[in-house]
């Protein structure tokens, strides 16, 4: 069935928006707590990242899930991954996470994990979705929900990106910058660091409630790279603003994207004898970067753009590592979702034992170039299904050959159709990438 409000990675739009409103986000948290709240002594955990509208919406989904009678706990701004392992460890029903990721300020969305950490089923979002649409009924008073703030929050998941790399391992000599975006990362990502024994230095950890992804973090790595640059360091770690991806950048301010860093912790685990099953990517993933794990020796497949596709395919193949060009790395045996400090540690971690700067580390990985262009839409419209588009999808990857692939897909969190285009010649790519973003302009009335 088709979702209403869902996206690929929860629900998220612009503040105001009916179904990033008040009033919906008091329905939604009714709705959760009614379908994942069920049965006796149930708790759900609530954090945010540094939006200045996530105040008011952590407040309505307050109302809504006391309504339904769920007892909460407040973690404050937190990444998502560490909401997504404070919701195992306090063996709740359910987290939520009030975030639009990279997105600006004024965005804003909710993104849900089950109790065992893992991102909900399609299953349980359309159960949500039904509950929504039913009259909001208030249970007794006697059985009101009620509200705690978790004051340790933040130390609690420190400890744990700690444990993810062996106790023997030691961060000192290393001088690292950090950008955490004005995120939810500000307040965690620097500790986790620093008590390893690295020497860091961070840009992007004064959020307002405005700045959140602002000319920062690992959407926009350009000042990450001047600043390691002009510190000396030895690399930089770019996180996303609710922290569940990263970049880097090499000593030379060179930018090391997730299929390069996901080939790093591939190398390690295949050499530890760490490594089970393929590794999995999207249709996103570069060409290049897929023949690098080939020649190691490591299968490669390929779901759909999205983390919790990701994961099914994990778990499917039991697999035990994935990821996204833009950073969304899971480390399975490590935690249950995306997370870009415990990615960082374990490709910190491989340098360390390689004895290998980032730069050589990734030299194999020899990425396609690759272009990409947004193209907005003022209403959602299946475009790829158009005969014009698709015809003309079909000549340019005649011209492209086996050497070359291109994928056009409506974005599962903006209003967007993502036009791509990948191939040996960067010419040659860039020229059909524009030609096709101009005939879905045009398929679109302009």
């Amino acid at each position: 069935m088709k979702r209403k409000y869902f996206g690929t990675d929860g629900i998220r739009g612009r503040v105001g928006d009916p179904s990033v409103s008040p009033d919906f986000v008091v329905k939604l948290g009714w709705a959760v707590g009614r379908v994942l709240g069920r049965g006796d002594g149930r708790t759900v955990l609530i954090g945010k990242d540094t939006r200045i509208s996530g105040y008011m919406f952590e407040s309505a989904l307050e109302a809504g899930l006391v309504a339904a009678g769920v007892d909460i706990r407040l973690l404050g701004p937190m990444p998502t991954p560490g909401v997504a392992y404070l919701t195992r460890t306090f063996r709740a029903a359910a987290g939520i996470v009030i975030t639009a990721s990279h997105n600006p300020y004024d965005d804003n969305g909710i993104k849900f994990f089950s109790g065992d950490g893992d991102k909900l089923p399609d299953a349980a979002e359309l159960e949500i979705e039904a509950a929504i649409d039913q009259p909001l009924r208030t249970v007794p008073s006697a059985d009101l929900g009620k509200v705690r703030r978790v004051e340790d929050a933040a130390g609690r998941y420190i400890e744990f990106c700690k444990s993810s790399i062996p106790p023997a391992t030691s961060l000192k000599g290393l001088k690292l910058v950090l950008d955490c975006a004005h995120g939810a990362t500000y307040n965690v990502a620097p500790y986790v660091f620093e008590e390893l024994g690295a020497e860091v230095v961070t840009i992007g950890a004064r959020p307002d409630g405005f700045n959140i992804n602002r000319d920062v973090g690992s959407t926009k790595p350009g000042a990450l790279a001047e600043a390691v640059v002009a510190e000396g360091a030895e690399l930089g770690i770019a996180f996303d603003g609710d922290g569940d991806r990263l970049m880097m950048v090499d000593a030379n301010g060179q930018l090391v994207d997730g299929d390069a860093l996901i080939y790093i912790i591939a190398k390690a685990r295949l050499r530890n004898d760490a490594l089970r099953g393929a590794v999995v990517g999207t249709l996103m993933s570069n060409l290049g970067f897929e023949l690098a794990l080939q020649r190691l020796g490591i299968d490669f497949v390929r779901t759909q753009v999205g983390d919790r596709y990701i994961m099914e395919r994990l778990k499917q193949d039991g697999g035990m590592l994935g990821g996204e060009p833009s950073g969304h790395i899971i480390c399975r045996d490590r935690t249950t979702t995306g997370d870009g400090i415990i990615a960082a540690l374990q490709v910190l971690q491989a340098l360390i034992d390689d004895d290998v700067r980032l730069a050589e580390a990734v030299r194999p990985v020899e990425s396609y170039p690759q272009v990409l262009i947004n193209v907005r839409l003022e209403q959602r419209a299946d475009v790829m299904a158009r005969p014009r588009v698709q015809q003309a999808v079909r000549e340019a990857e005649a011209q492209l050959g086996a050497q070359g692939r291109i994928l056009l897909r409506l974005s599962g969190t903006e209003p967007l159709v993502r036009v791509m285009v990948e191939g040996a010649d960067p010419d040659r790519v860039q020229i059909l990438a524009e030609q096709l973003a101009a005939l879905v302009r045009d398929e679109l009335g302009g």
